[in-house]
């Protein structure tokens, strides 16, 4: 057996085991649990109470230590990543180091898994006494402190990013935001109106726009895409690309002489912001309020840039001179000290349901297409003008489509039926149609949703409920003769029932954006299994992620419309600013160092760290371990053929006494 005699001094523990209202008390005997631990060594004080991470339960460990001299403190309640911070606290506040501490969690790994009581109970003690075991060779431990640059990289340039950096800008601290396309605006620039209140999505977005290009507090970097980050948490140095416009920004105006001259009379190139549903110029400015107002080259059109062969007007047309077809790409070097990921998402591709007779019937339009359809200064001018022309008479809309569907995504993507049910009462507005709303269920829980909904009923839109089957132009009857058919169940009525509609809308689900992936391995965070970015804690820290100094905001983080979004992006610079404003970040000692004396140089660890902590000191042949990178994992504790890694809180010691006293009543039977 392995010495467990203290390192610091004779033992005087206190126990304490929470009930946890009937979540453990429910399942384990916390009495006995409580009078079996006051029999152990070195255990002074066991006690139960309801609920130990609530005030009076912190104070009753408080008043122990100070009354009992206790030099050691296990609590055996739920989950560590809830509360040993809380525990820690109480220890430190009655003057006891708090890695002194030692947290045994009974809720998730024993109460919650188990039905028999007296094997939950007899499972329970093993753990408290391994726990009591192991606090004996606990050492006195100080948390790292780490400065904080006060600057903060915003990436994506939406209403989340937009409302993160001016919030944080108004507080005086200086922002570089970040956006991959031309203009920041992100997909709310591309609505007509906001549900409920119907509000003009120009109207509210456009000044927070303008605020951004012209605050002192912000870099606002366009067509532009972070390439590499470095450091960590309050150090972060980040390389930026930016792409050329083939314009020099610092001059143009968007006096939009260039396009006007532009070689190409005609547009004649599908347009992004418009979804494809008109045409560009090569030379353009993605729309009337794009901020900047900066046109930009697209290489892959323009004769001059994709041949070399074009007669240049455009350049004779530029009295600022401001075109410049020399430009490259260029790399801006900067540190800051904090992150906010606010990069958005992607609509769901209906071409994946090819039963809803997207890009096999012309007048089958996603939601985003009918968005600009509708705007004012959309393609049409704000006519619905079907591809032919025409006017639709009857219209419908089917919801979920790549939502709640096992074939496609699973999850409910929270926006779909508010603006279906926006586009019902836009499109009913503006061509006076019949308009169907085929549903599954209809989800309105926010504030003022509810009465929408109301309103649209009494409006006379109709709502179907049921699962639509197909879309289809085949027809049975003279009714349906030039008319897409949608095939649907009404489960309010229990029949089959077919609809013709000369226009048919599919309310897109949201995604993670294609590149999730390669955005989260750039910044080191995790996505859920979903491939939307991962929070550290759903309902504690839910724009933290599991990388200090790296925060999330927004539809990057699962769907949400605009007011939770710009919620969220007020809480991730609410985070950022309170990291600045410390000064500094304290950081859990439980990382890894290397002993040198033990180290071969053999840099078995340096590929292997996750958080890309290690590296090697060429001057020593030895390998280094930044405490401020290290996050605890112990990968390379495990792989270190040499032994000379050591972790804090994990020691060698720590963790053979564990063993000892989880195996040591087994070893007396």
């Amino acid at each position: 057996m392995h010495d467990a005699t203290p390192t610091n001094g004779t033992p005087r523990i206190g126990f304490y085991v929470c009930h946890c209202g009937t979540n453990i008390a429910g399942v384990v005997d916390v009495k006995a649990l409580a009078e079996y631990v006051a029999t152990l060594n070195g255990v002074v004080v066991s006690r139960e109470y309801k609920y130990m991470c609530s005030d009076p339960g912190q104070e009753l460990i408080q008043q122990d230590i100070r009354e009992q001299n206790l030099n050691r403190i296990v609590v055996a309640s739920c989950s560590p990543l809830l509360h040993e911070h809380t525990f820690r606290h109480a220890t430190a506040q009655a003057g006891l180091n708090p890695f002194f501490f030692q947290m045994v969690n009974i809720r998730e790994n024993v109460s919650w898994v188990h039905e028999d009581k007296v094997a939950a109970t007899l499972k329970a003690k093993d753990l408290a006494r391994a726990a009591i075991r192991r606090v004996f060779s606990h050492k006195a431990l100080e948390p790292k402190k780490v400065p904080i640059n006060p600057a903060v990289l915003v990436v994506g340039g939406g209403i989340a990013g937009i409302h993160a950096a001016l919030t944080l800008a108004n507080a005086g601290k200086h922002v570089y935001l970040v956006e991959r396309e031309p203009t920041i605006g992100g997909h709310m620039a591309m609505f007509d109106k906001t549900f409920p209140t119907l509000d003009c999505a120009a109207c509210i977005l456009t000044p927070k726009m303008s605020a951004v290009k012209s605050h002192p507090n912000i870099t606002l970097w366009t067509y532009s895409e972070v390439a590499n980050v470095d450091g960590y948490v309050g150090s972060y140095k980040i390389k930026v690309k930016r792409k050329p416009r083939y314009i020099k920004e610092d001059l143009c105006v968007g006096c939009m002489e260039c396009v006007t001259a532009c070689i190409y009379k005609d547009a004649r190139f599908p347009d992004e912001f418009n979804v494809g549903l008109s045409k560009r110029k090569p030379v353009y400015i993605p729309f009337p309020q794009a901020t900047p107002q900066v046109v930009l080259f697209d290489p892959e059109t323009c004769l001059q840039l994709k041949k070399g062969k074009c007669t240049q007007t455009c350049i004779e047309a530029c009295d600022r001179k401001c075109i410049d077809f020399t430009q490259t790409e260029e790399f801006k070097e900067i540190e800051v000290g904090t992150i906010i990921l606010a990069t958005g998402f992607k609509p769901f591709d209906p071409a994946k349901t090819p039963y809803y007779g997207y890009g096999t019937y012309p007048n089958v339009y996603t939601a985003l297409e009918v968005e600009r359809l509708v705007n004012a200064s959309g393609p049409t001018g704000g006519e619905v003008i079907l591809r032919d022309g025409s006017h639709p008479k009857a219209v419908g809309i089917i919801h979920c489509v790549g939502s709640r569907d096992e074939k496609t995504n699973r999850w409910c993507s929270r926006v779909c039926c508010m603006y279906s049910l926006k586009l019902a009462h836009l499109v009913k507005e503006h061509t006076g149609a019949e308009v169907y709303n085929f549903y599954i269920d209809m989800r309105t829980p926010g504030k003022g949703y509810e009465e929408f909904y109301d309103k649209l009923l009494k409006e006379g839109v109709h709502f179907i409920r049921g699962r639509v089957a197909e879309v289809t132009d085949w027809a049975t009857t003279p009714q349906e003769e030039g008319k897409l058919v949608v095939r649907v169940e009404d489960t309010l009525i229990g029949s089959v029932r077919r609809v013709p509609l000369d226009m048919v809308i599919l309310a897109q689900g949201l995604e993670p954006r294609a590149d999730a992936q390669d955005v989260r391995r750039l910044f080191n965070i995790s996505c859920a299994t979903e491939g939307f970015f991962l929070e550290r804690h759903p309902k504690l820290a839910p724009v933290n992620t599991f990388t200090d100094g790296v925060f999330i905001a927004g539809a990057c983080q699962g769907p949400r419309d605009i007011p939770d979004t710009v919620a969220q992006a007020g809480a991730a610079a609410a985070e950022a600013l309170a990291l600045i404003d410390a000064g500094h970040m304290e950081l859990d000692p439980n990382t890894a160092f290397i002993r040198e004396e033990d180290c071969s140089g053999c840099k078995s660890c340096v590929p292997l760290c996750p958080f890309k902590a290690i590296s090697f000191l060429e001057d020593k042949k030895k390998a280094w371990i930044n405490e401020a990178l290290c996050k605890g994992c112990g990968t390379c504790v495990a792989a270190c053929p040499s032994g000379s890694i050591v972790q804090n809180l994990f020691e060698d010691e720590q963790i053979f006494n564990e063993i000892d006293g989880l195996l040591s009543e087994l070893a007396q039977v």
